[in-house]
């Protein structure tokens, strides 16, 4: 299956390193545009130009490592849906030239359900992305999950994993995987 990832899912480090995580797995297939790419770059300017830099250097790490996730985002199709936001349009054209039914984002309401529908495609959650492909194959999701818990406390010290998935956004996969290590 592919899913064009939006900015808003690929910026954040944590919510990224999960989902490529999960793409590296084989549960899904990543998509993106240059376009989707410089959204993110943009986002992490207003941080700082450390910030631009880190981002440039992550997004070249990650084209570099799924270089077949780029397709064009320039096509006509979703010209005529009323978009909230028309800027956004260029997600839904990705998703089109990559025949990917999905787009996560994590901005479900500049993605609403009658417009996306025309095009065939859906808008999904990270959140709720993520718990299905659990419920597909919860102990790879799991050991993603692990391994990107580990490196966050390697790098920024303690952290419960309950805290850094509320962080990232993703509170009902951190209560499928509580519930899935309880015994």
């Amino acid at each position: 299956m592919k899913a064009v990832l939006d900015a808003c899912v690929l910026y954040p480090t944590v919510l990224r390193e999960i989902l490529t995580g999960a793409a590296a797995a084989g549960l899904f297939q990543p998509v993106w545009s240059a376009r989707i790419l410089a959204e993110w770059r943009h986002a992490a300017a207003r941080l700082g130009p450390d910030d631009a830099a880190v981002a440039g250097a992550d997004i070249a790490l990650l084209t570099d490592r799924f270089p077949e996730a780029s397709v064009p985002d320039d096509g006509s199709a979703a010209l005529g849906v009323d978009w909230p936001d028309p800027a956004d349009r260029h997600v839904a054209e990705a998703a089109l030239a990559a025949g990917a039914p999905l787009i996560v984002t994590a901005n479900l309401r500049d993605f609403p359900r009658r417009a996306t529908a025309a095009l065939g495609l859906s808008a999904v959650h990270p959140d709720a992305f993520l718990i299905d492909l659990h419920h597909r194959a919860p102990d790879p999701v799991a050991q993603i999950v692990a391994a990107t818990h580990a490196r966050a406390r390697a790098v920024g010290g303690p952290v419960a994993l309950r805290d850094l998935m509320a962080r990232a956004r993703l509170p009902r996969l951190a209560k499928a995987l509580a519930r899935a290590a309880s015994p």
